[in-house]
């Protein structure tokens, strides 16, 4: 799976990215996959239990929606 319009890749979270799950809400849909480097390589997520509690609160209290987030694990590296 490659970026596209649809689809963006990030290697670390930050707050900002709640504006490309809004853009994405209010689309057609789309991927934010956290632990990937630009080229798609999985570079992995450090305290990815936390953030996989954090990552949703965070959409619902300030977008208002029901995320889901995925986490997956590859090579011993996790990546959402």
């Amino acid at each position: 799976m490659s970026e596209q319009h649809n689809i963006e890749w990030k290697e670390i979270w930050k707050n900002e990215y709640l504006k490309w799950i809004c853009g994405f809400a209010n689309a057609h849909g789309g991927k934010l996959i956290i632990g990937k480097n630009d080229n798609g390589e999985i570079v992995g997520i450090e305290n990815h239990n936390k953030l996989l509690e954090e990552i949703p609160n965070k959409i619902q209290n300030h977008l208002g929606i029901i995320c889901d987030i995925n986490l997956h694990e590859k090579e011993g590296k996790h990546y959402y």
